[in-house]
C-alpha cells in the first residue's frame, strides 16, 4: 500500500513539473490561484504584542516545491514572452 502511495506521488509530481505555460490566460489563472506566500501564516496580536505566531504550513504539502515552480513558470512567461508587467502578482 505504501509504494502505491510513494508512486502516486511522484506521478503527481511529475505531472505538475511538466505542465508548460504557453498561454498568457493560463499563465494569469495560475499567477492569481497560487499565492505569492503561504496564506496561513498568521500573527495573533493583543494590544500590538504577538501572543501567537503561525508557521507557513505550506511546506507541509508533498506538492509545496512544484507549485511555486509551476507559478515561477507562469511569471516567467508573463514577463519574458509576453512582456507584461507582473509586479501586481509580487
Amino acid at each position: 500500500m505504501m509504494m502505491k502511495l510513494v508512486n502516486l506521488k511522484e506521478l503527481v509530481c511529475s505531472w505538475l513539473d511538466g505542465i508548460e505555460v504557453r498561454d498568457s490566460k493560463k499563465a494569469h489563472l495560475l499567477c492569481k490561484a497560487i499565492p505569492a506566500s503561504c496564506p496561513f501564516e498568521r500573527e495573533i496580536k493583543f494590544f500590538n504584542r504577538i501572543l501567537v505566531h503561525i508557521p507557513p504550513l505550506c511546506k507541509l504539502n508533498p506538492f509545496y516545491e512544484q507549485v511555486v515552480n509551476l507559478r515561477f513558470k507562469a511569471l516567467c512567461y508573463l514577463a519574458e514572452e509576453c512582456g507584461e508587467d507582473i509586479a501586481i502578482y509580487c
